[in-house]
C-alpha cells in the first residue's frame, strides 16, 4: 500500500517547515536549514523549490511577497498540524528505541 504524501516528512520537508515558522525567501531557508542542522542538512535549490512548490499545492506554505523573481513563504495552520504531527512521531520513535535498547546505549 502506498503511503499517503506527507504522511511522514524527509529531514528537508522537516527542516523547511520548522524554518518557514517566520517568513523568508528560499535562499534565507537554504541558509537556515545549514546553520540549524551545522551543515548536516545541506538544501539544493532543485530539492527546495520542488518541495516549496509541493508545500504550496498542499496548502501547507503560502506565498507571502514576490519581487522579481524572490518569493518569500510563511507556513499554514495546516503545515503546522503537519509538523507537530511529525514531531510527535519522532518523539515516539525515539521513545521505542529507549524501551528497545535502554539509556545505557544513547551515546
Amino acid at each position: 500500500m502506498a503511503r499517503e504524501k506527507f504522511q511522514t516528512l524527509t529531514e528537508p520537508m522537516f527542516y523547511i517547515l520548522l524554518t518557514l515558522r517566520e517568513e523568508c525567501c528560499g535562499t534565507d531557508v537554504m541558509a537556515r536549514v545549514s546553520a540549524l542542522t551545522h551543515g548536516r542538512v545541506d538544501l539544493g535549490p532543485g530539492t527546495l523549490y520542488n518541495l516549496l512548490d509541493s508545500f504550496q499545492q498542499a496548502e501547507m506554505i503560502r506565498e507571502t511577497a514576490v519581487e522579481g523573481r524572490k518569493r518569500s513563504y510563511l507556513i499554514t495552520d495546516k503545515g503546522r498540524e503537519t509538523l507537530r504531527a511529525e514531531y510527535r512521531r519522532l518523539l515516539a520513535l525515539t521513545e521505542d528505541y529507549k524501551t528497545c535498547v535502554g539509556e545505557e546505549d544513547l551515546s
